[in-house]
């Protein structure tokens, strides 16, 4: 049978359009870096002014004591910095982790001049150990000096402070028009092991110069995890300290409240968390391959993006794409394993652009031209259902000798 005349749709220019920049990108956000020794970094994010904030959290239920303080920042709407400590995640400690979160929250606003509980606290690296409390207030007290006397702003610095075994910093910008002028939107982010749906070990670090009432901003950064962070897995574990925050600090003058408007700005924020999703996959721990699942023809984005997870989800998909295995059986037991209704017999398969199945059916194929194809970082999976018009991606990585050697050793 020949293939159908539906075409895999081509890969997405993820990168066209994104701006090199940073969370400092936008008007009045400034960050800065200090190198407290090999297991202790830390960075500063500030605005000039209260800032409206949303917030998405890890799921698992042994969440760190800074994700808790930052839910009840996020309660309040409203923040104006975050401290950010890697190396010590600050997890499983007890009553100490949470008065330690609390007192790096205290000093950070007192050493900037603005109200403690305007400031995020965020966390990354060994989990069960208590902060070395002494490095850290010396820490902020650099930090803060730093942005007290005026000191340039260290945007990229500030990216690269908060990696653990992140191999480079995740960073981009956006510039948007709307009807009342052009507003900003930047990012830093971390990620690379233990990152799975629901959500996965990173921090990302949303701002914009737009003015965004806490409601809208709320709802958009909700549909903007959604459809990246959620829609990412390295290795299939769930983090105690995920955050991802967003800040609208109202420089630009620009009100983000006309539906045209509103429209145009979440899809902006959308783009950008995706890109930031696809570099967290793409600097998976001892990945050598990026793989896209894209599910089209589902009945609704819901179905389609449940189904692109169990894609990259899988461990036998990622060690096919490792030793460029074109076993694509594998990717269609994942869509079956989904948890979700299909038929397979009106499915079909691409890999790289290339039809492996059909309709149902199995079709021959080239084994060394396939293996030619998983040759590029790349690797891409589109499935087309045949049941609707619905479609989405997710994001992950290749499973490696790498992967274990990181995680086998990470204490030591």
């Amino acid at each position: 049978m020949e293939p159908s005349s539906s075409k895999p749709v081509s890969s997405s220019s993820w990168e066209t359009g994104i701006e090199v920049g940073d969370a400092t990108f936008p008007r009045g956000f400034w960050a800065y870096a200090w190198e407290g020794g090999p297991r202790l970094r830390m960075a500063l994010l500030v605005s000039d002014r209260p800032a409206t904030v949303a917030g998405r959290f890890t799921v698992n239920a042994a969440q760190a004591a800074p994700v808790q303080l930052c839910r009840r920042l996020v309660a309040g709407g409203v923040s104006q910095a975050a401290v950010i400590n890697a190396g010590n995640a600050n997890a499983l400690t007890g009553a100490q982790g949470r008065a330690d979160a609390e007192r790096m929250q205290q000093l950070c606003g007192q050493a900037l001049g603005i109200e403690p509980a305007t400031v995020a606290v965020a966390s990354t690296g060994v989990i069960g150990v208590p902060l070395p409390m002494a490095e850290i207030e010396a820490g902020i007290h650099y930090l803060a000096e730093r942005y007290q006397m005026g000191a340039p702003s260290e945007g990229e610095k500030a990216a690269r402070a908060i990696l653990t075994t992140d191999t480079r910093p995740k960073t981009g910008a956006l510039t948007v028009s709307l009807s009342g002028g052009t507003v900003r939107i930047g990012y830093m982010a971390k990620g690379s092991g233990m990152i799975h749906p629901g959500m996965a070990t990173m921090l990302v670090f949303l701002t914009t110069d737009a003015a965004v009432a806490p409601a809208v901003l709320d709802r958009l950064v909700g549909e903007a995890v959604d459809a990246s962070f959620h829609a990412l897995s390295v290795d299939g574990d769930m983090s105690t300290n995920d955050t991802v925050l967003c800040w609208a600090n109202g420089a630009s003058g620009v009100v983000v409240e006309q539906a045209e408007d509103v429209q145009a700005f979440g899809a902006a924020l959308t783009r950008l968390a995706q890109v930031a999703a696809r570099q967290i996959a793409a600097d998976g721990e001892g990945a050598t391959h990026l793989i896209t699942a894209r599910v089209r023809g589902a009945q609704t984005v819901a179905d389609a993006r449940q189904k692109a997870r169990a894609i990259i989800a899988s461990a036998l998909v990622k060690t096919a794409v490792y030793g460029r295995d074109p076993n694509w059986g594998r990717v269609l037991a994942a869509v079956g394993a989904s948890g979700l209704p299909w038929d397979p017999a009106r499915a079909s398969l691409w890999m790289n652009g290339l039809c492996l199945y059909n309709q149902g059916v199995p079709l021959p194929f080239d084994e060394a031209e396939a293996k030619a194809r998983m040759a590029a970082f790349e690797v891409v999976f589109e499935v087309a259902l045949g049941e609707g018009e619905a479609e989405a991606e997710a994001w992950g990585c290749d499973l490696t000798e790498g992967y274990v050697d990181i995680n086998a050793h990470y204490r030591t």
